[in-house]
């Protein structure tokens, strides 16, 4: 599987953004998919989840502002961030893993065998 991340941008705090990732390659449907991000000078944490079957959990920073879907059919995740802030601002990661190795890979970016090349957004006060 290949992931191309894309839709960052610059936005000012309180709007909105919404990421996409593209994969291609094998059929997405048992592959579980993450978005992660990197601050500048800080280390990659995790943003959210979504399942192969479409649940999602997401990380306390960004609950209630972010939401994960897909469309198995186009191969695609995406990330609508709303209610966005200065700290939000980062390089947003994409990345997957099929379910056959692990059923949930969750938020250890050590289980996603697969990643996208990132996308910057940045977010102004």
């Amino acid at each position: 599987v290949q992931l191309q991340a894309s839709g960052g941008g610059l936005v000012q705090a309180g709007g909105s953004l919404t990421l996409s990732c593209a994969a291609s390659g094998h059929s997405f449907r048992s592959y579980s998919a993450g978005w992660f991000r990197q601050a500048p000078g800080k280390g990659r944490e995790f943003v959210g989840r979504i399942s192969w079957s479409g649940s999602t959990y997401y990380a306390d920073s960004v609950k209630g502002r972010f939401t994960i879907s897909r469309n198995n059919e186009k191969k695609l995740v995406y990330l609508q961030m709303d209610n966005l802030k200065p700290e939000d601002t980062a390089v947003y990661y994409c990345a997957a893993q099929y379910i056959g190795t692990y059923s949930d890979a969750g938020d250890d970016e050590n289980k996603y065998r697969y990643w996208g090349q990132g996308t910057l957004v940045t977010v102004s006060s």
